[in-house]
């Protein structure tokens, strides 16, 4: 065994990457990195086998050359204009092995930058493939779709094609349901690049629903059935991404308590009267702001919970034990306290409410859902391209016009 001394030698220039280390040390995302810290490709396949690639093992390579594939493919279909892939260097583009990409990427120099810039952007969509591909909790989405969706079913029914939110005695009509089934895999990629937090920040959107009523008024009583039939708890709602830009509540509160006697003498819907109380409503409230979303046009309005729900899997489906290896044990018992409970974990879905004014405002203008999109590809590009490789795709652009 070789002993071991206190050193401080090396081979090289005794030197720090004071731009890397700052990177990690002081949070910085790995999209916003202009560039990597690796000197050559044994550093580059040491950097992938730490990341979680074992290039011994036969399916890597090809797993890590078909999303590099993919990679380009999306950054040319969603960022580029026709005709600027040609701008991507083949090196790039074409490599004979992907892994030289990290090379490229922690090197600089007059001719150097054009390979580290493209690398740089390309390797970033690989990381949110990589995060795509390898999210346990997506490689049981069909199971996850259908216990969330059997909640929800228990309460939206509908009747003669008209749907309805039920539960007990109130059944609200609705203008309209839409029911998100799943997020497209372009769609979770862009959402994933555009983030702030990049890939630390989970996507919240696979499964929804949206509900559609007539007034802002029904929308309020469509919280309280969703409350009430628990579905919506202080327990199972993420506080932290409720956005409310639809009501007021301290006006919704005065204007209900005025006409609530008139609601409880309602023998039929008392939908003039909802309307009623929705044009008071509108002068007295002050304008709902908390949307935190950079994307979201002026105007759009809504109510949106995120909401966390328990999906339960057979240990065998799960392919583990019942229990995780932390979990409380009994201590009186020789084995573990529910050694046939399912595996479970939490998943998280949305929940939109809008009335009739606000959703026919979405469908154009700023609070339109296209409007919104090309605002999220603006931000992806920018994160993914840099300042840097858009001003150099300009002035290339430029020379080829010329």
């Amino acid at each position: 065994m070789t002993e071991l001394h206190a050193s401080l030698k090396c081979a090289h220039k005794f030197s720090l990457n004071w731009g890397y280390l700052n990177a990690i040390a002081s949070g910085v995302s790995a999209i916003d990195l202009g560039a990597l810290a690796l000197r050559n490709l044994h550093d580059a396949r040491q950097f992938v086998l730490e990341y979680g690639f074992d290039l011994a093992q036969p399916a890597a390579p090809a797993i890590i050359a078909r999303a590099h594939r993919e990679a380009v493919g999306f950054i040319a279909s969603t960022f580029l204009e026709p005709g600027q892939a040609a701008l991507i260097p083949p090196e790039v583009r074409t490599p004979d092995d992907p892994l030289q990409l990290l090379v490229y990427a922690s090197r600089r120099g007059l001719q150097a930058d054009a390979l580290r810039m493209w690398s740089c952007a390309v390797l970033k969509v690989m990381h949110g493939i990589f995060y795509i591909d390898n999210n346990l909790k997506l490689r049981h989405f069909n199971t996850i779709r259908e216990q969330v969706f059997a909640s929800l079913d228990e309460v939206i029914r509908s009747d003669g094609g008209q749907y309805y939110l039920t539960h007990g005695d109130t059944c609200l009509p609705l203008l309209h349901f839409d029911r998100k089934n799943n997020k497209g895999r372009n769609s979770i990629l862009l959402k994933l690049l555009q983030k702030a937090a990049y890939l630390a920040a989970d996507v919240y959107d696979h499964l929804g629903v949206r509900m559609i009523f007539n007034t802002r008024f029904e929308c309020l009583l469509a919280l309280q059935t969703l409350q009430r039939a628990h579905l919506l708890s202080v327990t199972n709602v993420d506080s932290q991404r409720t956005r409310n830009t639809l009501l007021d509540m301290e006006a919704a509160k005065e204007v209900f308590c005025k006409y609530r006697p008139m609601l409880e003498r309602s023998e039929a819907y008392p939908a003039e009267l909802l309307q009623r109380m929705d044009q008071e409503l509108l002068a007295h409230s002050e304008q709902q702001t908390r949307s935190d979303n950079p994307h979201s046009g002026e105007g759009f309005s809504s109510i949106q919970v995120t909401v966390r729900k328990m999906i339960h899997l057979h240990a065998s489906d799960a392919g583990g034990s019942s229990l995780p290896i932390f979990a409380a044990q009994d201590a009186a018992a020789q084995e573990s306290a529910e050694p046939d409970y399912d595996v479970g974990f939490f998943f998280e879905y949305e929940i939109q409410l809008m009335d009739k004014a606000s959703h026919d405002l979405s469908l154009s203008g700023p609070a339109s859902h296209e409007a919104y999109k090309r605002r999220q590809v603006e931000t992806a590009r920018l994160r993914v391209l840099g300042r840097e490789l858009l001003r150099w795709m300009d002035e290339h652009s430029a020379a080829a016009v010329a």
